[in-house]
């Protein structure tokens, strides 16, 4: 049992981790840059990061975390309401993947503002549910 709830622990702060970084760097690899500054590898490491670090997380975090909890869990309020967040979590880890795949498709060099607008939307609400979920599983509130 401790194995397994250090392995959904360090999943969590892989994935979270991730999910607060990429949509600021999203938001750097789609605005306009100086020529000295464009890195022509950073849209790959993006898609790396995305697809090698966060999603392999994401999916042994739910995973884990269902094993815990069909293993030891009993349904609390606190739990339903958890995994509802972790649900908003998971739709915000699939609109980083959105960002990144139009980052990559963007024909001109400098993409609208509201991509940007966008990511910052996506990042604070990142914060938000991460907080939340961090709230629900140590306070229990109900």
């Amino acid at each position: 049992m401790p194995w397994l709830k250090l392995l959904h622990i360090t999943a969590i702060v892989l994935w979270c981790g991730s999910l607060l970084y990429l949509p600021a760097a999203i938001a750097v690899a789609a605005g306009p840059q100086p020529a000295k500054v464009v890195d022509p590898d950073q849209r790959g490491r993006l898609r790396m990061l995305f697809t090698q670090v966060a999603t392999p997380a994401a999916l042994v975090a739910i995973a884990s975390g269902t094993a815990i909890f069909l293993l030891y869990g009993p349904v609390a309020q606190w739990l339903i309401a958890k995994l509802a967040v972790v649900g908003l979590l998971v739709l915000g880890h699939g609109m980083c993947g959105m960002l990144i795949l139009r980052a990559e498709r963007a024909s001109q060099p400098h993409p609208p503002r509201f991509t940007r607008t966008f990511c910052t939307l996506v990042g604070m609400g990142s914060v938000l549910w991460v907080g939340l979920i961090a709230w629900l599983v140590l306070g229990k509130p109900f």
